[in-house]
């Protein structure tokens, strides 16, 4: 008698099952849970595929410089002195660049290179007269060192920051350069970069583009970016190393690389018709029959986005402008005559399908809305390999890259989880050309974020006064409305499945719940306030 009326006392809190209704809920659920395993599985799959390819390359492999002739510049022709090398320009776009623009003119004026074979070339963009003022009188400075350098403004931001790099190859002086390398304003590279690059171009004709390795500064300032250090890692190491190595193709990071100008232009230039320019250019090129080289022992310092606001902006960035670019040249990959049918499978499935679609919609559909729902119609089984298995495969493949940071593993779980719902928002608006498709904010740098006071602004980095500064936090401006809706939805499946549930994902929902709420808040990354002394 006692247990009947636990049951029915339990059955009181049960969701309406299909006798109210909802009995088109059930198929739908069980269609989703199929979807996202076939979507998990490819996922998986072309994980294993690139493991497989670096492994391989670690084991068997050859170094760049022993895949593709390489031999330094001058060393065999000294009476020639400085004309033995070949012309090339560096670019720096620039916007608005107040704390970082002097690193970077730095380290591009001191490559080591002859200075009558190399211009610099800044590109400002900005808009406060103050900053432009301030870059204006650091180029300045360098040319009075010898250094030959130009600064240069436009009238406009079209294009944006393809623009600004298709305006600075109109500038006569251009004409004379064979090579150009490019380095955003938070890049700092070693004095010998164009030494290890330039062989490659020079060498070997049909090399268009020698991409360098990230490595980040400020990697170890909060946990927001050791995740990001953790998810960039992966792309170097993995992705653009197993692209390099068997397809000679890879997607331009729009920075620390050099580019062949006659391959550039082959390749139709510079265009602003997404906000992933450099992915655009590489692609079209590598339809011309180019080929890429990656370097993954050339490491050039560049900063980490550290404000929430910042990197949310970057990912939008970066998810929607690749969608977007798949779009339109889906049909132009599939008709291209000037590559291989395996070539065009790689570009269409690999590239773009799989790594820039698949991956952000299954992390959010799957993880976020499916497997939580699951919970609250028990007659819908996720199996135990698509739920466990298959995410941890996929999550130690993605981790291995940073062993340093194999301890925070679980919360970088946690935190792509809930950045894929900002990713598939975008990844949607680049499929559909909708709403802000080709919204460019420029990512803010911070520089040296832990020592520099910028005013009396005052950085602080988590954890801080918890107290206070969760307080300072709670206001419209700070608050992510989207974020704390899926922490309640995400909640309300944890109680039911702790209280009724037979899946026992309680303890996943509570703490991705969480991970919400903090992000809800926008209590992740570094902030400023104003200091009391």
């Amino acid at each position: 008698m006692m247990k009947e009326r636990a049951m029915e006392a339990a059955g009181q809190f049960a969701l309406p099952g299909p006798q109210s209704g909802l009995t088109f809920i059930t198929p739908l659920l069980r269609f989703l849970v199929t979807l996202c395993l076939a979507m998990s599985l490819m996922l998986f799959m072309e994980r294993l595929y690139m493991a497989l390819v670096i492994v391989f390359v670690k084991l068997f492999g050859k170094k760049a410089e022993e895949r593709y002739k390489w031999e330094a510049i001058g060393n065999d022709d000294v009476e020639a002195g400085s004309s033995a090398y070949p012309m090339v320009l560096v670019q720096i776009p620039m916007h608005n660049e107040k704390e970082v623009y002097k690193l970077s003119i730095a380290a591009a004026c001191g490559l080591s290179w002859p200075s009558d074979r190399v211009i610099v070339q800044v590109l400002d963009d900005s808009t406060d007269p103050v900053v432009m003022d301030l870059i204006k009188r650091e180029c300045e400075r360098w040319a009075d060192k010898g250094a030959n350098i130009k600064y240069e403004t436009r009238e406009d931001r079209v294009g944006f920051k393809a623009g600004s790099l298709k305006k600075g190859m109109k500038h006569s002086y251009v004409k004379q350069c064979e090579y150009v390398a490019i380095f955003d304003a938070d890049f700092q590279p070693e004095s010998d970069f164009l030494v290890r690059t330039i062989p490659f171009l020079v060498h070997n004709s049909e090399i268009a583009l020698v991409q360098a390795r990230w490595t980040f500064v400020n990697a170890d300032e909060c946990l927001l970016t050791r995740m990001q250090e953790i998810s960039l890692n992966y792309h170097f190491i993995v992705e653009q190393e197993a692209g390099s190595s068997t397809y000679a193709f890879f997607g331009f990071n729009g920075t620390a690389g050099v580019w062949r100008i006659s391959a550039l232009n082959d390749a139709g230039g510079w265009k602003g018709r997404t906000t992933v320019e450099d992915m655009d250019l590489a692609v079209r090129a590598s339809l011309q029959g180019w080929k890429f080289v990656y370097v993954s022992d050339l490491k050039v310092k560049s900063e980490l986005p550290s404000t929430y606001n910042a990197y949310c902006h970057q990912q939008h960035r970066w998810s929607c402008g690749p969608a977007n670019l798949f779009r339109k040249t889906a049909l132009e990959i599939a008709t291209s005559n000037r590559v291989s049918f395996w070539e065009k499978l790689y570009l269409i499935y690999s590239f773009f399908f799989v790594r820039k679609i698949v991956a952000h919609i299954v992390t959010f559909t799957f993880y976020c809305l499916v497997l939580p729902a699951t919970v609250l119609f028990p007659e819908v089984v996720v199996p135990k390999w698509g739920a466990v298995y298959l995410p941890a495969m996929v999550t130690i493949l993605n981790a291995v890259t940073t062993p340093r940071s194999f301890h925070l593993v679980f919360f970088w779980v946690l935190f792509e989880n809930v950045m894929s719902m900002l990713r598939t928002k975008a990844t949607i608006m680049g499929l559909l050309e909708a709403g802000e498709v080709n919204e460019w904010v420029v990512t803010q740098k911070l520089g040296d974020a832990l020592k520099d006071k910028l005013g009396d602004n005052v950085l602080e980095t988590r954890p801080v006064k918890i107290a206070s500064s969760f307080s300072n936090r709670l206001n419209l401006k700070a608050v992510n409305l989207w974020e704390l809706v899926m922490g309640c939805y995400l909640f309300i499946c944890g109680c039911y499945d702790f209280s009724h549930g037979r899946n026992h994902f309680f303890a996943f929902l509570f703490l991705q719940a969480i991970a919400f709420f903090i992000a809800g808040f926008g209590y992740i990354g570094t902030f400023f306030h104003k200091s009391k002394n």
